[in-house]
């Protein structure tokens, strides 16, 4: 079985700080890897790089086998690959389910040539099903701005798996969220990763979240890697627990 994502010897540095120092990782097919490090780790630069955001210094990204170092995030959305941002990347003045038609049109083409087609461009019964699938139902034809911070995140995550993408990266999908839809989420995540057989890469501080969600979880410190492994495999290694788990 080869790797969905394979990311080596990833660099980047601001001066004199080396913010990345020669990550490597794979991710295989329908596998959830987790991300998990102390504020600083590199975590996030990391993965900015993986997806285009900021350009790395060195190293290689390939996605299915293909290289795909230095494409911009809209070539690799049209490749493959969702993402979720730390911070919101809803519509708000525009409906959830329309959210989600423009997160599926991005995808296909020109996202804002299509915005002024007729109608939902055929999207209209896949936004439909999504919004089924996380429980929108009830806010569908509200404005994204006026819900929740909680239901917020859901919408912004159903918009990274409109495009049936082989790969997603979820920067942080609990931070900010009320702790009785945590919950909710990581049970969203669990069957999506069942019946639609994707890949996800989470980087997240919830321990438990990880812990319980993830097939194998990464550790960073200080820009690099400092062990690989599934959650008991981290949960018993001296290393991280001194330097990152605290006991």
């Amino acid at each position: 079985m080869n790797p969905v994502l394979q990311v080596s010897e990833l660099q980047k540095a601001y001066g004199a700080i080396q913010a990345v120092g020669g990550v490597s990782f794979e991710v295989m097919p329908g596998e959830i890897f987790g991300v998990i490090g102390p504020n600083g780790s590199g975590k996030t630069t990391m993965f900015n790089s993986v997806l285009g955001q900021i350009k790395a210094d060195a190293g290689s990204v390939r996605l299915n086998g293909q290289d795909i170092t230095g494409l911009d995030p809209r070539e690799l959305n049209q490749r493959g690959v969702g993402r979720t941002f730390q911070t919101l990347q809803v519509f708000g003045k525009m409906s959830v389910r329309d959210n989600l038609i423009v997160a599926a049109q991005e995808h296909e083409g020109t996202m804002f040539g299509r915005l002024f087609q007729p109608g939902d461009s055929g999207l209209g019964d896949k936004a439909d099903a999504m919004i089924d699938q996380f429980r929108l139902r009830h806010v569908a034809h509200k404005p994204a701005g006026s819900l929740s911070y909680g239901q917020q995140k859901l919408v912004d995550i159903a918009m990274a798996f409109m495009s049936d993408p082989d790969l997603v990266l979820l920067d942080e999908p609990c931070a900010g969220v009320n702790p009785s839809l945590v919950g909710g989420i990581f049970d969203l995540l669990k069957e999506l990763n069942k019946t639609r057989k994707g890949s996800f890469v989470v980087i997240e501080h919830n321990m438990d979240f990880v812990m319980d969600l993830c097939h194998r979880i990464m550790v960073m410190v200080e820009g690099k890697v400092m062990a690989i492994g599934t959650p008991d495999e981290i949960r018993a290694n001296k290393d991280v627990l001194d330097a990152y788990l605290g006991n």
